[in-house]
């Protein structure tokens, strides 16, 4: 009677803790275990991070870090930590956290446009991805990068088409240029480069032309229209005397980029810069800046005219006053100067 007793006990007890695991194990796995508010909150994991700097980043997250980390021995997560971006759910238990560790990376939508350099589209790209500026300043000046794809140091931005595109957050700085690269052959198609060819004109020429264009008139309208007019005076081997050109080369010169300058002044039009188009002719070795897809769109369906001169319209702000004859030109001029000067813009 008392073995079997004691059997009974021995029984209960075993079921006891059985079910006492069970419940540890349960309550792990399945019972919810975060803390914020929200409905969702994100976590960044580093490449080359480990667990330990994957519960640093989940502490303020998480109600029981202990739980957390114990499923995660179990699963195997520890040893096979993931970079990336996640999302967490309000409510999630720790078996739901770990699989979005595991398979939820997210993409980011990285944009970017107007860049006017190298360094500053590097710094801007930094702050979407992980890979900082001077690593994607690295790759993107890359010369034997460049050398193989044709590019000559002064037109490596023109392969940075302007838009918004998905990347994984963890995303290299060489495989950011890869992806830009990709991007850049995808849109240069045969249709878009017979029409450069019909123009004369290299894809690295378009862009230069287009950032011109682009830094002329922000009018989406009136892009093709200016196009045109660089478009005929190249034809006529005339000077492109393009200001924002004579801008850019001053720049480049200083180095500083945020320079502010709201006018050309006649000195200007002597700085000796293969970007400086009242003295150099034909296109820039480079873009001038980051053309938005509208105004390469400009330049490879350039409106067909016979206009050689344009200058700001003051009746109508951002619009231009379009001329076929010098004489004509120097007119609407006369208004634009007087203009400025009533502004006091001197520089």
């Amino acid at each position: 009677m008392y073995i079997k007793r004691l059997l009974l006990i021995i029984v209960f007890l075993g079921l006891v803790g059985a079910g006492t695991f069970a419940y540890m194990v349960y309550d792990s796995f399945f019972l919810p275990n975060t803390r914020f508010n929200n409905e969702e909150a994100y976590i960044y994991i580093p490449s080359n991070a480990d667990f330990s700097e994957v519960k640093a980043r989940l502490e303020p997250l998480l109600d029981d870090l202990e739980a957390f980390e114990a499923v995660a021995k179990r699963k195997q997560y520890i040893s096979r930590v993931k970079p990336g971006k996640y999302v967490l759910r309000n409510g999630m238990n720790n078996n739901e956290i770990i699989n979005a560790l595991r398979i939820g990376n997210i993409p980011v939508k990285v944009s970017f446009n107007n860049q006017e350099s190298l360094p500053l589209l590097a710094g801007r790209i930094s702050n979407q991805i992980e890979a900082d500026s001077i690593s994607l300043l690295k790759a993107m000046q890359d010369t034997a990068f460049l050398r193989e794809q044709g590019l000559p140091a002064d037109a490596a931005l023109t392969i940075y088409l302007p838009n918004s595109y998905e990347f994984y957050w963890n995303t290299s700085a060489l495989e950011f240029r890869e992806r830009m690269l990709q991007e850049y052959k995808r849109y240069w198609n045969t249709e878009r480069i017979q029409k450069a060819e019909n123009k004369g004109l290299t894809p690295v020429q378009v862009i230069s032309l287009a950032s011109i264009v682009h830094k002329e008139t922000s009018k989406v309208e009136e892009r093709p229209r200016v196009a045109g007019v660089y478009l005929n005076r190249l034809k006529r081997k005339m000077l492109l005397q393009a200001d924002p050109t004579v801008i850019f080369a001053i720049k480049k010169e200083s180095g500083n980029y945020d320079t502010v300058i709201k006018r050309v002044l006649y000195r200007d039009l002597a700085l000796d810069s293969p970007y400086n188009t009242y003295r150099y002719p034909g296109i820039p070795p480079g873009p001038i800046a980051m053309p938005d897809i509208s105004a390469i769109e400009a330049v490879l369906n350039a409106e067909k005219h016979d206009f050689l001169y344009f200058v700001a319209d003051v009746e109508a702000f951002g619009y231009h006053k379009f001329a076929k004859t010098l004489s004509q030109h120097n007119r609407n001029k006369v208004q634009y100067v007087r203009w400025l000067n009533g502004q006091n813009v001197n520089r």
